[in-house]
């Protein structure tokens, strides 16, 4: 099997650099690669694997040849160039939200649903942050006990927002412990030494669009019925780096604390910290830099039948965006998806 050429859209961004270090970690294997973002970014110099790469503006022509393109360069960009990249051949694993819900379009989380990506037609989508680290510790519970309801609460990273977003909690901080006047602009909010119960503008039911997103993007990937009961709760937290979820889950079929973290010891991408006696469990700092989910307080919900709840923490620019995109890459060579698909 030939080795593909390949590209990185948003070169320049903080999940674009991250994409870059992954695709060295994991060994990705490719002919040749290049590194695009917008006209303002174009130019910057770049160093990967010994050698130094110019990053170039992206046009259409920018594709030509190109079998995989990495993206993470926001929703517009993603919509004017997909199509442009599908014509010429080429397999777009996107980052942003813009093709996430179109039905012929597979949502995949690596080690999750890989079966999904035969059925891609140029685009494949990377879930939201929040769901994709949720989807590593539902999927092999699913499979055993069988989902019936689910209620998320996120405890958010501004890094999910962006560079802007992680400079604003900075200087929001510096100016709080300053006494200083401070004009917040990332947030509707001031961040600094607050939580902010609102991430994305808010849709009609009342519920934000990175509520819904978990929501509807959680039935896609699991495949569940489209009645099965969800709902979360997206709070944005005074944290650079790791989104931490409170997870309640009831199921179908009975299923013990015991059996969850037996379960989860031996899943793909997950690991469990779970020893409450002795004060061990998942924190930001713990997922830091780091690819697993880290799971923990594993107990019985008391309100549900069947209902199991859990904590769990993952570096969100990781598994939640840049670790995933590459995994699919990845996933994609192995399968010989691309090209000649």
């Amino acid at each position: 099997m030939r080795k593909p050429n390949i590209a990185i859209l948003g070169a320049t961004g903080v999940v674009g650099r991250e994409i870059t270090s992954i695709t060295t970690e994991l060994g990705v294997e490719f002919e040749s690669i290049k590194f695009l973002s917008s006209a303002k970014s174009a130019g910057t110099k770049l160093q990967f694997q010994g050698k130094e790469y110019t990053v170039e503006e992206a046009t259409p022509e920018s594709f030509d040849g190109v079998d995989i393109v990495m993206a993470s360069a926001g929703g517009g960009t993603s919509k004017h160039f997909a199509p442009e990249i599908v014509k010429r051949g080429g397999v777009i694993i996107d980052n942003s939200s813009a093709f996430r819900m179109e039905k012929d379009v597979p949502l995949v989380i690596a080690g999750v649903n890989d079966d999904d990506l035969r059925n891609h037609k140029g685009i494949i989508a990377n879930p939201n942050c929040s769901t994709s680290q949720l989807m590593l510790v539902l999927k092999p519970l699913h499979e055993k006990a069988k989902i019936k309801r689910l209620i998320v609460s996120t405890y958010q990273a501004v890094s999910g927002a962006g560079l802007k977003a992680m400079n604003e909690l900075t200087a929001n901080t510096e100016a709080h412990m300053a006494g200083k006047d401070f004009t917040n602009e990332a947030f509707k909010k001031p961040i600094a030494f607050n939580v902010i119960p609102q991430i994305d503008v808010f849709t009609e039911n009342g519920y934000t669009k990175e509520e819904m997103k978990v929501t509807n993007e959680t039935k896609k990937i699991l495949h569940l019925d489209e009645n099965t009961p969800i709902s979360c709760t997206a709070v944005r937290v005074p944290v650079y780096r790791g989104h931490s979820e409170a997870v309640d889950i009831e199921f179908e079929n009975k299923i013990t604390p015991e059996e969850v973290r037996s379960i989860l010891k031996d899943s793909f991408g997950v690991t469990v910290i779970d020893d409450i006696d002795n004060y061990e469990y998942p924190t930001t700092r713990d997922a830091d830099g780091k690819d697993p989910v880290y799971v923990g307080r594993i107990r019985k919900n008391i309100a549900f039948d069947n209902g199991i709840s859990l904590w769990c923490v993952a570096d969100n620019l990781r598994i939640g965006a840049a670790l995933n995109t590459v995994r699919i890459c990845k996933k994609v060579i192995e399968m010989g998806l691309f090209g000649s698909k």
